[in-house]
């Protein structure tokens, strides 16, 4: 009767074994430990190799039908538990801000205290002489289990170390406040800060940003003291950004000096470069002082060279250099205007502009990072200036999308895609510019590029309200279906489909779309061949058209259900909730109650993700078992009885789920009681 409990209320050994090891490769991946805690951190993972040991060799050497002892099973769930708390930890440690890390030593090194003893009470109940595995792996655990019993509370002495001396720069810090201003050595500043890994202007603002999330967290919880100690660690985080990065700037002066500085031949046939003394101030970069050649806006509205203002930018410093004024974000706008009044100054006045050659080691341009960050970049016009120049921007892009060679088309589309990217109010004045009905002719086009620049630029603008009327006023839904189903790219075919989600998110639209013939097999296809991200986009397009009653039959005449099924089992997909939710809708019209009854595993799986799938899966998965066994659902209802999990499931989701997911256990195991009284 015991095993019967046991084999009922865990996984089978095979997918537990896997889970486990899985698990415990995760912990190993962790090659970069954090800068505190590595003692902690690399005993507790030389304890977890020895364990991942065991695991595969119980995996290699138990037949499949064999069936360990529940002693057995319930130490490996035991473990699985404690190794996912570890991992948890030690990703806390890494991703975590290391300063204050640093000032709960003891709190952390008392939950790695507490973790290795739930593995030596894991261990307690494992029968080690029953296991068919080798001596020396035997001898491994024993040994493992005897010293996680008599192991003591490690404190890190050098943690200890390391805390005092960023105390002592916290007092100098304060006391700097009130009465002297030199009493700071950054030098010893730095090499504090490089013992916890920070050692880059990068290093320190995301330091910054995570003693500020956890000075959001503290302040939730009350707890003031830490909140004041967390403000003080950032105030030293700050002085000592601004006084390293000033000196490594004034060393640096001089090349980027150089590095700005433009040759202009005074005229072509002349063989000596000098530079011009008769620049006109305006033209000037304020930065190098020279000829401006790529002359881009800042968020404050003024304008620099692209190459002065980038190295400003990426030598830490995040404020306008002739304003002081900080930055609100690092997007660098082309300023086609003054671009074009220096190219006809230079015309006038006989001179060419050479271009600096460069060389491996020189840093990429702010073009190549937008081209290659795009989603890092974000284009927040929050003053004045700044929307002045999106607007100069997108009007002149969308008439090179309008008179442009298909070179300059595919440039300005992709330009336009960045610059709706994000930031509502770039939307708004691209789409007032006109860009949406140049956008939606090119999604017709016949270069990839052009194609994909085009629908993802239209799938960002129709993130505002008003521009999905827009886009569905332009005529562009039609063309979007015929990109979803034979777009050039399949990353072009997953951005239509996410552009048709986010049009269907109006419930007059969901009609409109729906009634298209094309557009709902195209999605099913896209389900069935698309990427990972393109299954999931059409997958959530899926959704928001199932919302509309009608469109339900059409879904599950396009094939959808078995796909949706067996996605249910593809890991790599991720896209479990999202399957559930289009199933649990799908359930609401005859052909898809019986295209789901048909199914002989579906009912296993839906068993299984009452247990083991997320707080929304397990919503859905109820959903639908209690849909399929209402209303002459007798045969689902003997599937649901003859597996030993079944009704584990329903009273432990009838115990801990959400109220709703309790509400429909409940009526899913009184069925299930009425039907087995019946019967007998």
């Amino acid at each position: 009767m015991n095993e019967l409990i046991v084999s009922s209320v865990y996984p089978t050994t095979g997918n537990m074994l896997e889970a486990l090891i899985h698990i415990s490769n995760q912990v190993f991946s962790m090659v970069k430990f954090s800068f505190v805690q590595m003692k902690n951190i690399s005993t507790m993972v030389r304890r977890i190799k020895i364990l991942t040991s065991l695991f595969e060799e119980i995996q290699e050497t138990s037949s499949a039908a064999a069936r360990l002892p529940p002693s057995s099973i319930l130490c490996l769930a035991e473990l699985s538990c404690v190794i996912q708390k570890v991992k948890l930890l030690i990703e806390s440690c890494k991703e975590g801000s290391s300063l204050w890390n640093l000032m709960q030593t003891e709190l952390i090194s008392n939950q790695f205290h507490a973790l290795i003893k739930e593995m030596d009470n894991a261990l307690d109940i494992l029968p080690l002489r029953m296991l068919n595995v080798t001596v020396d792996t035997k001898e491994q655990v024993e040994l493992l289990h005897k010293q996680a019993k008599r192991a003591d509370l490690f404190i890190d002495p050098r943690d200890i170390q390391k805390r005092k001396e960023i105390l002592h720069l916290m007092a100098t810090n304060c006391d700097r406040k009130s009465k002297n201003k030199g009493l700071i050595d950054f030098e010893t500043v730095k090499q504090s800060l490089n013992s916890i890994g920070l050692r880059s202007s990068l290093d320190y603002e995301e330091e910054i940003a995570k003693l500020k999330t956890q000075a959001e967290k503290q302040a939730g919880t009350g707890g003031l003291i830490a909140v004041s100690n967390i403000n003080s660690l950032i105030s030293l985080m700050s002085l000592s950004k601004t006084a390293i990065l000033e000196e490594e700037y004034l060393m640096n002066s001089q090349n980027l000096k150089q590095t700005t500085s433009i040759n202009v031949l005074p005229d072509q046939s002349s063989s000596c470069y000098s530079l011009v003394s008769d620049v006109p101030d305006e033209l000037r970069c304020p930065i190098s002082l020279d000829l401006i050649r790529d002359p881009v806006i800042v968020a404050s509205g003024h304008t620099y060279d692209r190459n002065s203002i980038a190295q400003w930018i990426n030598s830490g410093h995040h404020t306008c250099p002739r304003s002081g004024q900080k930055l609100i974000h690092m997007a660098l706008i082309p300023n086609y205007a003054l671009k074009s009044l220096i190219q006809q100054w230079c015309q006038d006045n006989n001179i060419t502009i050479t271009e600096p050659k460069s060389t491996p080691s020189d840093s990429e341009s702010s073009t190549s990072k937008i081209m290659k960050y795009d989603k890092a970049i974000d284009y927040i016009s929050a003053t004045k200036a700044s929307m002045d120049a999106v607007k100069m921007t997108a009007e002149f892009l969308v008439g090179k999308l309008a008179t442009g060679s298909p070179d300059i088309q595919r440039k300005a589309a992709y330009e336009l895609r960045l610059l709706a990217k994000s930031g509502m109010d770039n939307r708004r004045i691209i789409a007032e510019s006109g860009a949406i009905p140049f956008l939606t002719t090119l999604l017709d086009s016949r270069d990839p590029r052009i194609q994909e620049n085009a629908v993802t630029a239209l799938l960002n603008l129709s993130i505002h309200e008003n521009n999905k009327i827009l886009i569905m006023s332009a005529g562009a839904i039609d063309s979007l279906i015929r990109v979803l189903q034979s777009g050039q790219t399949m990353e072009a075919r997953g951005n239509a489909a996410a552009a048709i989600f986010s049009l269907s998110v109006i419930d007059e639209y969901k009609v409109i779309i729906g009634a298209r013939p094309k557009a709902i097999p195209a999605l099913v296809g896209l389900l069935k061949d698309g990427t990972t991200a393109g299954k999931r986009d059409a997958a959530i397009a899926l959704f928001n058209l199932a919302v509309y009653g009608a469109n339900r039959q059409c879904i599950v005449l396009a094939g959808a259900v078995p796909l949706l099924i067996d996605l249910l089992m593809d890991d790599k997909a991720g896209i479990t909730d999202d399957s559930l939710a289009v199933l649990s809708l799908i359930l609401g019209c005859n052909e898809g109650l019986q295209a789901l009854r048909k199914s002989r595993i579906l009912v296993p799986l839906l068993v299984d993700l009452l247990r083991f799938g997320s707080s929304k899966g397990k919503d859905h998965s109820i959903t639908l078992l209690l849909g399929l066994c209402k209303d002459t659902g007798e045969e689902i209802v003997g599937r649901l009885l003859m597996n030993p999990r079944s009704i584990p499931s329903l009273q432990s989701l009838s115990a801990d789920g959400s109220l709703r997911a309790r509400r429909k256990a409940d009526a899913l195991l009184r069925l299930l009681n009425r039907c087995c009284f019946q019967s007998q």
